[in-house]
């Protein structure tokens, strides 16, 4: 997934919550008071119209509405869940183009907003998550991407298999695969299962007829506090191997649910995708 963020969603969100709590807290402690005066009659002269200043400003009123919403979204996004949508093939044949998934932001770690600072260590990325990040090279865009590099890791990747610490991933043949709307040009590639370890198993996809990617990092040793990463469309990626490891920094969660998926080439909803888990 490379989906530019043209707006930094957080900063916004950031903005709105503090502007609407500023107007609120303003209104709180000096308007309000007044607006009670005026409802009562208080130290006005009786000729003089009241109604007015016993009214809630309009900007007033909105900001009180939105601050709790601001703020629920700011949190809930921040701490717990953020959603993401699928733009490209690269995480094929696990996740499709048009995939709208659910990303769980304390897997590894609190951090806050904008500053992106951790603030407490829950976990860390185990070899098989699927995880959401910041591309290294322009942290505006989010890409996904499955982790099969720890920090010491040498990784190898070589003749389209993949070697960890010198021992290759065995890979399983299992089907000839067949892509449905925008992933229909990936139909004729096989699709394998990789077994990453005894627990971790998950689909991957090999074009036998393309030529291996010759980059600069098919070969590293995993940097301390950071990953080495691959999409499961093998031949039609951009990952690690072209820009090297993802520093710990950059995560921002474990992608874990997959609550909807519209694909206008295959037809709108793909009611069969809705409600599955991420392996």
């Amino acid at each position: 997934m490379n989906a530019t963020w043209t707006w930094d969603l957080a900063t916004i969100l950031v903005s709105l919550t503090f502007v609407s709590g500023i107007i609120w807290l303003f209104d709180k402690i000096f308007l309000e008071p007044k607006r009670l005066k005026a409802s009562q009659g208080l130290g006005y002269d009786s000729s003089i119209a009241y109604k007015d200043e016993s009214q809630i400003p309009f900007i007033v009123d909105l900001a009180k509405s939105l601050f709790p919403v601001f703020l629920l979204v700011l949190l809930l996004r921040s701490f717990l869940v953020e959603p993401f949508r699928i733009p490209s093939g690269s995480m094929m044949p696990t996740l499709l183009v048009g995939d709208f998934i659910l990303v769980n932001k304390f897997s590894y770690g609190i951090r806050l907003p904008v500053a992106n600072v951790k603030v407490m260590e829950i976990g860390r990325p185990e070899r098989g998550d699927v995880v959401v990040f910041r591309y290294p090279e322009n942290p505006k865009i989010p890409f996904i991407k499955r982790v099969v590099g720890l920090p010491g890791d040498n990784i190898e990747y070589v003749n389209k298999m993949l070697y960890v610490n010198g021992e290759p991933i065995v890979q399983q043949d299992d089907i000839r695969y067949v892509g449905v709307g925008s992933g229909s040009n990936m139909t004729g590639s096989e699709q394998r299962i990789e077994y990453l370890s005894d627990e971790v198993i998950h689909d991957i996809l090999i074009n036998p007829k393309r030529p291996e990617h010759r980059t600069k990092y098919n070969k590293l040793t995993v940097p301390d506090k950071a990953y080495f990463v691959l999409g499961d469309n093998r031949d039609n990626s951009k990952d690690s191997r072209f820009w090297g490891t993802v520093p710990e920094e950059n995560l921002i969660g474990k992608a874990f649910f997959i609550w909807m998926n519209w694909d206008w080439k295959n037809g709108g909803i793909s009611w069969q995708r809705l409600g599955t888990t991420i392996e």
